[in-house]
Parts: structure tokens; C-alpha cells; sequence
């Protein structure tokens, strides 16, 4: 019998590349990757047209959009962590000495309100340096990935979309998530990546970024694509986290030199599943309220297929 194929939009790493090499395959599933060179305009396109059967997904978009109704379903597969430290940036003649001033500013903000950087981004500004982001004017550079969708007041878009120039020109004396090359910005913490892994050590911060969803037309027909997609994610997985381990993964970037340093404090620096990942989903989940994404608190078990609530990997 022939497999069921699946239009799948995932960006290769280490941890889906056995997967997309067709080193590892599900019973009865063919996953036909489509290549997206800039994958956020897949989760559009996902988000707004169901493009795809299966799609990697910013978890906040993700949570958005099932509050805004969207007929899709998320897997707890995890495929992104990040630090978010070094994505807060600051035009220096600004002469700002810490994020703690940024309180009462204005902040630019790359792409939408709701991407799950900023969220993150933000939630270090307010834990770690006491910042009232209520007081912040936030400006976004893009619209939403859910177009249904609608910010609180202050949060006020850019004008002209020009992130960088604002940023550099001292416009804006802050950013999140902006992509700048100027000698007038830099990052604002000091030694962003030693913050991050302080972060995790200290206070267990490990942030998601990224997970999977599935169209829930095909999750009703089929329940067993839960299972099948998990699988194949998890084992493909497992193969890199075998790699890191032992030494194999040459010339590591910085998506490798994060899951080393995420290695130094658990076994698995990519677990998948609800029930080890619960602290961070329930402080994402937190954050999206505190910022107004979401209206209220949601009862995480809710945000994945019932099938794969209790898979671990």
C-alpha cells in the first residue's frame, strides 16, 4: 500500500537532518519537503492558508493563531531553543547603561508584536531588569502572521518599516530582533551568550522557539499521523543528539553551541514532549498574557494533539 505523502515545510539543522535525508521514515507516511529560504513566510502562509499538511511554527504564532480559531494542532516536538539575550539591541550614542532604562522609551520591534523572539525578548527585560513593558511603546516593523489579530495600544507600528536606519540613525535608541550592521548599535547585554546560558543555570530559562503543527482536517481523518510524525521527528532527533555527544558534529554553529551548553545541565538538550518542557510552555504561556497576545491563560495539554500528549523523547 502506498504511504500517505505529506506537504512538510521544515528548516534543516541538526536535529531533522536524518529526517530529510531520508535517513529515518515513518510506516506509513512520505514527508515531501518543500524548501522555504525564508521560513517565516511559510508560517504565513500556513498560518493564514493551511498551506501546508505538516509546517515547523513559531509557538507564539502557534498559540495566536489557535486563539484566532486556526485549524491546526501542534505536536510537541520542539525543534528551536534560543538564547534571547543578545537580541535586545541599542543604538550606543544613546549612552543607555542598562535595559532598565528602557522604561517609558520607544522600542522597535522586527517583524510583528507576536513573534516569539520579541516575546521572549521582552520577558528578560522585565525579569531580569525589573522593565515595565506596559510603559514601553513597542514598534514593529511588519504586520501579524494572524491577521484576525490586534495589539494593545502601545504598541504602535513603524511608519516606514525601516527598523535598521531608525535604529542606527538614533530614532530608536532600542530594538529587539533587528538585523543591524552599523557601528553605532550593539548588543545591550554584555556577553549575551554567557547571559543565556546563566539564564538556563540559574533560573532554568531554555526558551522555545519553534515546534511542528499538523492541519486538523488530517488529524481527524487519521489520528495516528500524530504518533507516526512524532516518531520520525524524535528518532531523527536522537541521531544528532547521539552526534553531539559524542564529538561528531563539526564546526558547530551557534544552534550546535547552544545544545552543548544546554548539555551541561540536562542529558537531552532538545527533549520533546508536554510533560519536560512544562515549565517553559506555562512561562510562554504567562508571558503571551502579561503582553496581551492571549486574553487569558490556557491550559497547555490543549495546545498539542491528544494522541502525542503523553510521548516523550
Amino acid at each position: 500500500m502506498s504511504k500517505l505523502k505529506l506537504k512538510t515545510v521544515t528548516r534543516t539543522q541538526g536535529n531533522n537532518r536524518a529526517l530529510k535525508e531520508g535517513r529515518v521514515t515513518a510506516p506509513d507516511l512520505e514527508f515531501d519537503f518543500e524548501e522555504i529560504p525564508v521560513l517565516v513566510k511559510g508560517f504565513r502562509s500556513m498560518v493564514r492558508e493551511l498551506a501546508y499538511d505538516v509546517c515547523e511554527m513559531a509557538l507564539t504564532t502557534y498559540i495566536c493563531a489557535k486563539a484566532h480559531g486556526v485549524k491546526f494542532t501542534a505536536l510537541p516536538v520542539f525543534l528551536v531553543r534560543d538564547f534571547h539575550h543578545d537580541a535586545i539591541l541599542h543604538h550606543v550614542p544613546s549612552s543607555l547603561q542598562s535595559p532598565s532604562e528602557l522604561s517609558g522609551r520607544r522600542v522597535g520591534l522586527n517583524r510583528g508584536y507576536t513573534v516569539t523572539t520579541g516575546v521572549w525578548a521582552r520577558s528578560i527585560l522585565q525579569d531580569e531588569y525589573g522593565v515595565d513593558l506596559s510603559s514601553v511603546t513597542w514598534a514593529p516593523s511588519g504586520d501579524e502572521h494572524v491577521a484576525g489579530y490586534r495589539p494593545p495600544a502601545n504598541v504602535q507600528p513603524l511608519a516606514d518599516s525601516d527598523l535598521a536606519g531608525q535604529l542606527s540613525s538614533g530614532e530608536l535608541v532600542a530594538a529587539v530582533g533587528a538585523k543591524v550592521d552599523h557601528p553605532d548599535v550593539a548588543t545591550m547585554i554584555a556577553d549575551p551568550f554567557s547571559a543565556g546560558v546563566a539564564a538556563l543555570k540559574k533560573r532554568g530559562l531554555y526558551p522555545i522557539n519553534h515546534l511542528v503543527v499538523v492541519r486538523d482536517e488530517l488529524l481527524a481523518e487519521n489520528p495516528e499521523i500524530a504518533t507516526q510524525v512524532f516518531d520520525a521527528f524524535a528518532s531523527s532527533k536522537q541521531l544528532y543528539v547521539d552526534d553531539l555527544k559524542a564529538g561528531r558534529v563539526s564546526e558547530p554553529g551557534r544552534v550546535d553551541r547552544i545544545h552543548q551548553a544546554a548539555l551541561e545541565v540536562m542529558d537531552d538538550p532538545l527533549p520533546y514532549g508536554i510533560e519536560p518542557n512544562r515549565d517553559v510552555l506555562e512561562q510562554l504561556v504567562g508571558h503571551a498574557v502579561t503582553q496581551k497576545i492571549i486574553p487569558e491563560r490556557i491550559d497547555v495539554d490543549t495546545l498539542f494533539a491528544a494522541p502525542v500528549r503523553n510521548c516523550v523523547a
